[in-house]
């Protein structure tokens, strides 16, 4: 039986700032780092094969934090597979070493819902600027973006199928798999595995820090307690 963590992105400056962050590659706070590390203390004894992260440091910073004390030992590998010269100079030549590594692949896929024009803008002054309402809609609707921004249906479109064909393979080899990303992206997985539906999964609220744990076996997702 394999097992999937899933874990948002410790608080980021921005979200302590109030301000809308989407793809803003901002670092976290000293609390998200906190939070981070908090978080990993919840699945350190849980053994970890794979992870995945997406291309944003706030998400990035957070897996590494979250293994820091991880009772494997193992030391995370970040691929960059397609770069040239940075995936050939980064190669391995210890078989002990390789065998010793969790291996990190990064992916646009799972970025934070884009924002557009509201990015940047702090979120109380932009529901003065459009309205308390147009705002809501904005952020908790499925399928209406903010201007020339996602809207959450748009990153369910992306970071699913990128799920499905990329991460649900390794589980069906009982590879333990770890994703830190964002409240967004890990929104839209958690539809596809809860079999949420759009108005369930607008008011779906995932916290920062906090792993959510599930068990996988014969094709099926069962959420579990950590």
């Amino acid at each position: 039986m394999a097992k999937l963590i899933l874990m948002r992105h410790g608080e980021s400056i921005w979200n302590l700032k109030n301000l809308f962050t989407g793809w803003v590659d901002v670092p976290l706070s000293e609390n998200g780092v906190k939070e981070a590390i908090n978080g990993g203390e919840r699945i350190k004894n849980i053994p970890i094969d794979i992870a995945f992260t997406s291309t944003l440091v706030r998400a990035q910073t957070t897996l590494v934090l979250a293994m820091l004390n991880h009772t494997s030992g193992k030391t995370l590998v970040f691929d960059h597979k397609g770069q040239g010269k940075i995936q050939r100079w980064a190669t391995i030549n210890s078989e002990n070493a390789k065998k010793n590594i969790i291996p990190v692949y990064i992916s646009w896929h799972l970025n934070e819902r884009m924002y557009g024009d509201l990015q940047g803008q702090n979120k109380d002054e932009a529901r003065e600027k459009f309205g308390k309402d147009q705002v809501h809609i904005w952020r908790r609707s499925f399928n209406i973006a903010p201007p020339n921004g996602e809207s959450l249906k748009k990153t369910a479109n992306r970071t699913l199928p990128y799920f499905k064909k990329e991460i649900v393979p390794y589980l069906k080899k009982d590879k333990n798999i770890l994703i830190a990303a964002h409240g967004n992206s890990l929104r839209a997985i958690v539809m596809f595995l809860d079999i949420l539906s759009e108005d369930e999964v607008v008011k779906l609220e995932i916290p920062t820090g906090k792993p959510i744990l599930y068990n996988f076996e014969n094709d099926k997702f069962i959420k579990a307690s950590l």
